[in-house]
């Protein structure tokens, strides 16, 4: 049996995703990658380009993978955020990585940015065609499908992003019971928030 370069590529990625979940860019090593993805060093650098770019291809292909996979439609918005909020539950480690990409870049420029960029000015478009602000005429209709959408990433990844938080304030003994009434409040206030523009 060969090498198979496409299988040595997806285990790097996949021990890459949970190394930096983990640490972060910075306290993310290589070694420990090329470990878990049973690979050498050299493989890494060979197909990612070094740590930075690993780093940055991670994050992209979460985002792609998660948020850019759900179209928000207007006419199945209950679905569509809770279909985002479901995402979200199952990927921990998105918030994790877009925290750590947060913290270590200081809210300077970072790795894909215009691609990235790109990708939620599609995300805009989709919400658009949707029929959202179809009453607002330019710019201010694309400005506030921006602001909504951004509202609702909130919305839903700040459920995530401090677990510590939600354990505490809401002071629900059952998780699972606790996340469906996150859910259903998350769907809620992006129905209401929809109402009101």
């Amino acid at each position: 049996m060969g090498y198979d370069a496409d299988a040595t590529r997806q285990r790097i990625f996949t021990a890459a995703t949970a190394e930096f979940a983990e640490h972060g860019l910075a306290g993310a090593r290589i070694e420990r990658i090329a470990t878990a993805a049973h690979a050498n060093k050299q493989a890494i650098y060979l197909y990612f380009g070094g740590k930075d770019k690993l780093f940055g291809a991670v994050v992209r292909a979460k985002l792609e993978e998660i948020c850019h996979a759900v179209v928000i439609d207007q006419d199945a918005l209950a679905d569509s955020v809770g279909t985002l909020f479901d995402l979200y539950q199952e990927h921990p480690e998105l918030v994790r990585l877009l925290h750590w990409e947060a913290l270590e870049s200081g809210g300077g420029p970072i790795q894909g940015e215009e691609e990235r960029h790109e990708a939620y000015t599609g995300n805009v478009r989709d919400l658009i065609a949707t029929g959202f602000g179809k009453e607002l005429a330019e710019p201010a209709r694309t400005r506030a499908a921006q602001d909504w959408l951004f509202t609702l990433i909130g919305l839903v990844a700040w459920n995530f992003a401090v677990p510590q938080v939600r354990r505490l304030l809401l002071n629900e003994p059952d998780e699972e019971a606790e996340l469906a009434r996150r859910r259903a409040a998350v769907i809620e206030a992006a129905l209401a928030i929809t109402r009101a523009s």
